[in-house]
């Protein structure tokens, strides 16, 4: 079986930022380098990052935006950024958000700040879904994206079902929209299968190396 790790329960709905008008001009140059993991709810990319944070020293995590209530055990600033929807708004209108989207009737975005807040690293990681990384492909077009893909849909189904924190419809849900997503992996030019945790993260470590000049 896959090791593939748990993601958080969002589910992606409406149009892009950048069709709204929402998103700013895009950053041409980035101190330091971005790397965008992204793929379907459940394959892993949460895993593969712990990994590749544990082999790689000097790697930052963006912290991401929400505005759903803090499930116990978060803490504000470490798990996410928890702002009122009010202040997720004025953030949004004054373009402080690279990315963002709604999910389950809750927003989440990644704030222009991280990327300050990550000066000297490495490289900043930005764990988002395809719908996030699409923005940010816009928004920083010197961006290194990688899509993690399940070896199966059946693997994906057996994580899903592994959880069991889900009734059966929300897995089939969440199995749809993954299959929309994993037809966007075209789009990116790295695809990593997450078959084998081990090769998968040897894959995400190269890709870090070489995009870093080492």
């Amino acid at each position: 079986m896959p090791d593939l790790a748990e993601q958080d329960d969002r589910w992606p709905v409406g149009a892009p930022a950048q069709r709204a008008g929402l998103l700013p001009a895009p950053i041409t140059a980035v101190d330091p380098k971005v790397l965008v993991v992204t793929g379907p709810s459940g394959v892993g990319k949460g895993t593969l990052i712990r990994t590749l944070r544990e082999r790689v020293p000097g790697l930052e995590l963006s912290v991401s935006a929400t505005t759903r209530a803090p499930r116990p055990g978060e803490a504000d600033g470490v798990d996410y950024h928890f702002l009122a929807s009010p202040e997720f708004d004025e953030r949004l209108a004054a373009g402080q958000f690279i990315e963002h989207a709604e999910y389950a009737g809750n927003r989440y975005g990644t704030l222009r700040s991280e990327i300050d807040r990550a000066r000297g690293a490495r490289a900043l990681l930005l764990e988002i879904e395809v719908q996030g990384a699409r923005q940010v492909r816009e928004a920083l077009p010197g961006a290194v994206q990688v899509f993690i893909a399940p070896p199966s849909d059946e693997a994906l189904r057996t994580r899903l079902i592994g959880r069991g924190s889900d009734a059966p419809d929300q897995i089939e849900r969440r199995l749809a929209v993954a299959r929309e997503e994993l037809e966007a992996r075209e789009e990116f030019e790295h695809v990593i299968v997450n078959d084998r945790l081990e090769d998968a993260a040897d894959e995400l470590v190269e890709l870090v190396a070489t995009m870093c000049g080492e």
